[in-house]
């Protein structure tokens, strides 16, 4: 609201400022209005994620493929075997991991920030990634565990290497509600586990175990199949049901601690469960893509231009732009160069930045 003075005296002029105006414009709008053209978007990359490789695969054709498996019989085949595997066993997993990754890491980060309430905070805020990074290094180049569960040793040594800083951050939860230690505890066990993967690499380490590190640590689905998909997938499925199921809890959060027990909420033990469920999900999604920046920083604050920062609204559309966004930078990151992969963390990292000092500036 704007006041302005004339020769009769001062008077309130109630239009309210267009910045104002525009965001409320957006919160009225239904969800699906926001969400039905995400989700077409989505449906768009995985095709072209498909579609696009060193065979190039026509858009009808890779839908085709795909229909015929889910209703067996439905029409004859007309592309060859070799196009049928591509699309099934390779590029199809691939794509649907980018996208459940790419949707854990921005429910994670939208989850953070509100807990938080840090506009900067990110999944990886309380060490995880260092974590699990660290989990990876035991078993390659201490060989820990090594081969002991086949291609799941990386992604499961990953996951429990990750969840090991959420025990600090918890030990500080319990001890204290404010939200500045659990952070710095954050950042120390990040930092702790970074040194000590560099001190491993460095000290034990031979080149192939530190190429084969750094190539995680950059981030990438070229691992991915579909009995490696299904572990992120039911971890999104169940944390990012029970996080919108908890987006009442997250709102009230906004009016801060005391505001929040007045209202009856445990300030405590609901920080305590959050927490616990952005490392789930973050430690699900890096176990088998490897660290990954920028998704959960930036994500979370394009839906919340989008559709405000009620958490009922601003978790599902995180999830779906999350989703298109990774696979997306999927497909850039094997488009660059016919000889070669980008890692996919490089990808998000250098149009991330940018596009996040954009936004600072504007905001």
């Amino acid at each position: 609201m704007s006041v302005t003075t004339s020769a009769t005296g001062t008077r309130a002029d109630t239009t309210p400022e267009p910045d104002t105006t525009q965001v409320k414009a957006r919160e009225r709008l239904p969800l699906w209005v926001i969400l039905a053209p995400l989700l077409g978007g989505l449906a768009l990359a995985v095709a072209g994620a498909v579609s696009v490789g060193t065979v190039n695969i026509p858009f009808g054709d890779v839908w085709a493929i795909i229909v015929h498996h889910v209703t067996p019989g439905s029409f004859e085949p007309w592309w060859t075997e070799a196009r049928d595997a591509i699309v099934i066993d390779s590029r199809l997993p691939r794509a649907l991991t980018a996208a459940v990754v790419g949707a854990a890491l921005a429910i994670a980060g939208a989850v953070a920030q509100a807990v938080t309430r840090n506009p900067l905070a990110d999944p990886f805020l309380l060490g995880v990634s260092s974590g699990a990074g660290f989990g990876v290094v035991l078993v390659t180049v201490l060989g820990v565990g090594g081969g002991a569960l086949g291609v799941f040793t990386l992604p499961t040594a990953a996951f429990l290497g990750a969840l090991l800083p959420l025990a600090g951050a918890i030990a500080i939860s319990v001890r204290t509600q404010a939200v500045t230690a659990i952070v710095l505890v954050g950042v120390a066990m990040s930092m702790v586990f970074s040194a000590l993967i560099t001190f491993t690499l460095l000290v034990l380490g031979n080149d192939h175990q530190i190429g084969t590190v750094m190539r995680w640590l950059a981030g990438g689905f070229g691992d991915a199949t579909w009995t490696m998909l299904a572990i992120p997938a039911a971890v999104l499925f169940i944390v990012g049901s029970g996080v919108l199921a908890c987006s009442r809890q997250l709102n009230l959060l906004h009016v801060g601690d005391d505001g929040a027990a007045a209202l009856g909420m445990n300030v405590q033990r609901f920080r305590i469960l959050t927490l616990l469920a952005v490392s789930l999900l973050t430690a699900a999604a890096v176990a088998v893509s490897g660290t990954i920046g920028f998704i959960g920083l930036l994500i979370p604050h394009i839906a919340g231009y989008l559709v405000g920062r009620n958490s009922s609204r601003l978790i599902p559309v995180a999830a779906v732009s999350g989703a298109v966004a990774l696979v997306v930078a999927d497909i850039i990151a094997r488009a660059v160069s016919n000889s070669t992969e980008l890692p996919v963390g490089v990808v998000t990292g250098l149009i991330g930045a940018p596009l996040f000092l954009v936004m600072l500036w504007h905001r």
